[in-house]
């Protein structure tokens, strides 16, 4: 495995790649480090389609908002180059912030309509920072496809439009979420849970559990199932609630919330997406059920 910190090696490194690669294909995973499972899974999937893997390790300051936690978000950069080449990385590019923004940063891509909702209403200015990035990345890369866990559904949602709107030659490959054995959606800010907080966050799973049998029955509306996820999550002493929202997917609008899910065509879709913090740890899910009709 190649280890890459500045663009300039990573451009030659990639160039002499395919120099003596003619017609090789490109895979790319983006990440902030602290790998774990569901990062390893992205690259395995990633090295069985492609003949080159490229993974990228930077906690982007433009997704964090001022009260958030750019700071102390996890960082083990070695135990993450261990990781990264276990699975199958070939070049692994992990920048500095002086390296990726050496000057006040003046162009950003900014996504609308599907970024004011969700994760986009409560962290404004968070997905202006992934499409930078993320775009960012594209530019330096040139892969021919891109790798992401469905986890941040809203995420996916977002690059791949940004990839649609600006003609990015890149797929876009969205991979299921990876969870602990007790349902946990894992995450690297999983750490900062106390052994209270981990025992209680497993609610978010439940409730998309739950929310399985209630998407069953074609007598119940999608706001009816949302409250009574919202009230399952209560139940946990330790949850606030960020939101508990179920949209259209993959278009994330919140219209047929009160027609009954009987009355939908079969195959209609909906998105079950939460964001509960516990303690000072904002946790996501989801999860993605189809309407089987009457």
């Amino acid at each position: 495995m190649k280890r890459c910190n500045t663009i300039t090696e990573l451009r030659r490194t990639l160039r002499e790649w395919k120099q003596n690669h003619p017609g090789g294909s490109i895979g790319f995973v983006p990440t902030m480090g602290f790998l774990h499972e569901g990062h390893e899974s992205l690259i395995r999937r990633a090295a069985d389609e492609h003949q080159l893997i490229v993974v990228s390790i930077f906690v982007n300051p433009l997704q964090f908002g001022p009260n958030e936690d750019f700071e102390r978000y996890p960082r083990d950069p070695e135990r993450d180059a261990k990781l990264a080449e276990k699975a199958g990385t070939d070049i692994l590019f992990m920048p500095s912030v002086e390296e990726m923004y050496p000057r006040p940063v003046l162009t950003k891509v900014m996504i609308s309509g599907l970024t004011d909702k969700l994760c986009g209403a409560s962290r404004p200015g968070h997905f202006d920072g992934v499409g930078t990035v993320v775009s960012k990345l594209f530019h330096l890369v040139q892969p021919d496809a891109a790798y992401f866990g469905q986890k941040d559904a809203q995420q996916v949602a977002v690059i791949e439009r940004m990839v649609e709107d600006l003609n990015i030659p890149v797929k876009i490959v969205a991979c299921p979420i990876v969870r602990e054995p007790d349902g946990l959606a894992m995450s690297s800010r999983n750490v900062y849970l106390s052994p209270e907080e981990r025992t209680q966050a497993v609610a978010l799973y439940q409730s998309l559990q739950q929310a399985e049998q209630w998407f069953a029955d074609p007598d119940l509306t999608a706001g009816e199932i949302r409250q009574r996820m919202s009230e399952l999550i209560r139940r946990s002493p330790l949850a606030e609630i960020d939101y508990v929202e179920i949209l259209t997917f993959p278009d994330l609008e919140d219209s047929r919330q009160d027609i009954p899910l009987g009355d939908l065509p079969p195959g209609f879709r909906y998105i079950a997406a939460l964001a509960v913090k516990f303690g000072a740890t904002r946790l996501i899910d989801n999860r993605i059920y189809t309407v089987k009709g009457r």
